[in-house]
């Protein structure tokens, strides 16, 4: 066996043992001038400042299980080139209403059409589409998308949660919306409605095909 033979199957070996390691994505660090100025705004967004070492600041979105950390020395990145980063809404014009009351600067909501983005939100309010923008004080980028129907594979089909509870308000609100149009395809009253709900909205968050 070649030296390169013995490395290629000892990544295989690795690449297979891995696969079954839990590695949860907790913190990620952007990188800032001023931490006091950053504490500040952060502040505004309503997230949890959380107890951490001296020289780490770090906020947690509310419904979110990573958390944001800044501070002196943490990153050698730029200041202001964390661009893009997702932060994930089931509601974005509630979402961008409620930044804006708390005095953040939020862009238009704009979607994705077949030449790039557009005005307003998605035309047929279709899940990953719509979206709006913020910068913190440095110019990190944050992006605020909408999804309400997850892409399969996403979520683990046996397990329904929500990390708020505006998220599972606004999933009885789109659960109760397509049982009405249940309703009138049947033409009857479903009186076994609360099993209904449940199927709908554990569908819809792992992607799976909604009920009818």
């Amino acid at each position: 066996m070649t030296i390169l033979e013995y490395e290629l199957r000892s990544n295989d070996a690795s690449d297979a043992s891995v696969a079954g390691v839990d590695m949860k994505l907790e913190v990620i660090v952007i990188p800032v001038s001023n931490v006091d100025q950053a504490t500040e705004f952060y502040r505004k967004l309503g997230w949890r400042q959380d107890v951490t070492p001296p020289g780490v600041v770090q906020f947690t979105p509310h419904g979110s299980p990573c958390s944001v950390q800044f501070g002196t020395n943490l990153t050698s990145a730029a200041p202001g080139s964390a661009q893009s980063t997702f932060l994930i809404v089931s509601n974005i014009n509630a979402a961008r209403d409620a930044l804006i009351a708390a005095g953040i600067e939020v862009s238009e909501i704009f979607h994705l059409g077949p030449n790039g983005p557009e005005s307003g939100p998605d035309p047929e309010h279709r899940t990953y589409r719509s979206f709006a923008s913020f910068s913190d004080p440095d110019g990190n980028t944050w992006l605020l998308q909408e999804i309400t129907t997850r892409l399969p594979g996403r979520i683990n089909s046996g397990v329904t949660s929500f990390g708020s509870t505006s998220d599972l308000a606004s999933a009885l609100r789109r659960a109760e919306v397509a049982h009405g149009e249940h309703e009138k395809r049947t033409g009857q009253r479903d009186a076994n409605w609360p099993a209904w709900y449940a199927e709908y909205m554990a569908r819809e968050q792992s992607g799976e095909e909604l009920p009818q």
